[in-house]
């Protein structure tokens, strides 16, 4: 039984009285559980998830409870594949995702074998330690990574899928970035030039 004697969600969607003990209270709060439990009781009925919930050990209940919440929504989102289509979409940005890394690699190893890195020393020579500079063109990164979200597959994979990545705080952090570094190589070069 939730706090100041309102029923729990679970209690409040079922239209019956929450007592003390309630194997739903602790997990579906009055306010917001009545809706998560309305997909969990059409999906798996509330006797099978009660019954369910009371041969777990309680330290087990809390994510078991989510764990049904989140499958009772995906099941009703997709009836047939339920949380797997979602588990397909993830894997399929996954695949995509390594193979632009994969193209990404190969491009800097084709830059350096095309141009390769002098190796300079420091103090004027007297030292043996050399520094290494990588060598890569940020718009050849900014294109590809573009053309990934530009590719309609792609970006329809991403949308089907739940994950929790914003694109478009993506792209502003990139325009943001890219500004940025507009502006410092502008004072740089006026530092430099003395203007």
């Amino acid at each position: 039984m939730t706090g100041f004697g309102s029923p729990c969600g679970a209690c409040k969607f079922l239209r019956r009285k929450c007592v003390r003990g309630c194997v739903f209270a602790p997990y579906f709060c009055h306010e917001q559980g009545a809706a998560h439990f309305a997909a969990i009781h059409k999906v798996f009925g509330a006797s099978n998830v009660s019954k369910l919930l009371m041969h777990l050990p309680v330290a087990d209940r809390p994510e078991a409870a989510v764990t049904i919440s989140y499958e009772a929504q995906a099941r009703l989102q997709d009836p047939i594949y339920g949380c797997v289509s979602h588990i397909f979409a993830l894997q399929q940005q996954v695949m995509s995702l390594q193979a632009q890394v994969a193209t990404l690699k190969a491009q800097q190893a084709q830059e350096q074998e095309n141009f390769p890195i002098p190796n300079q020393t420091i103090n004027g020579g007297s030292s043996s330690s050399t520094i290494h500079s990588p060598q890569f063109n940020v718009d050849d990164l900014n294109s590809s990574y573009n053309n990934l979200l530009l590719d309609s597959n792609f970006m329809q994979q991403f949308n089907h899928s739940s994950a929790a990545v914003d694109v478009p705080t993506c792209i502003g952090e990139e325009l943001t970035y890219r500004d940025g570094m507009e502006e410092l190589q502008s004072v740089a070069y006026g530092y430099f030039h003395g203007q």
